[in-house]
């Protein structure tokens, strides 16, 4: 039987493969195992599967080394043991750094879209202060003192503030707006009953637009 401290018939380029072998599967087998523990779907058969893929390949890594030369066998196994220790120290660090990024794609992407939404909200809006018509027709749109169009006003002003920007609160804040158009809009008789005209003007000819 061989002594545990006789030297290796190993080449240090074999002993380097076999560590980066076991480094590598028992590293990534921790890494999904702890992937699939944590996931609100995981299953038992994936939890299984992970730590037995891991072992397929870890177990012969270090046990074949070991009938010939203990020592590499024992080496071998303290690198596969410490890679496992470390992934299942580092994965939660590795997991949260996943979400931050997930979630700030996902932010930028919602962004984008409320920008576009922004850009129709304000360019609907824009029409009763620089159409005449639409500013007869509907004076309470361009009027603070009505409490929807001083709360569009507002909105406005919250949606302003964070666009262009990647802050998550840029969407709800362009919901808001819209919402607050939509209210002032219905509030001044838009799409609903007569125009209310201001004072002193005549009723826009239906043929003029």
């Amino acid at each position: 039987m061989p002594s545990l401290f006789e030297p290796t018939p190993f080449a240090l380029w074999q002993l380097v493969a076999l560590a980066a072998v076991v480094v590598c599967a028992a590293g990534a087998s921790v890494y999904a195992l702890r992937k699939h523990l944590a996931a609100d779907d995981g299953l038992p058969d994936a939890v299984f599967w992970d730590g037995f893929a891991g072992l397929a390949i870890v177990a012969p890594a270090v046990i074949v080394p070991a009938l010939v030369a203990p020592w590499a066998g024992l080496l071998l196994g303290c690198v596969a043991a410490g890679a496992a220790a470390a992934s299942y120290v580092w994965t939660p660090r590795v997991f949260s750094w996943q979400a931050d990024r997930r979630f700030v794609r996902e932010t930028a992407a919602s962004n984008e879209v409320a920008a576009a939404r922004h850009r129709s909200a304000l360019a609907r809006w824009q029409r009763y202060e620089l159409d005449p018509a639409h500013g007869i027709d509907y004076p309470a749109m361009s009027d603070p003192r009505q409490p929807e169009t001083a709360a569009l006003i507002r909105a406005m002003r919250a949606a302003e503030q964070l666009r262009g920007g990647t802050d998550a609160g840029y969407a709800p804040a362009v919901d808001r707006l819209e919402r607050a158009l939509a209210d002032a809009e219905r509030a001044a008789g838009v799409g609903g009953k007569a125009p209310v005209r201001a004072a002193g003007f005549p009723a826009a000819d239906p043929a003029l637009g």
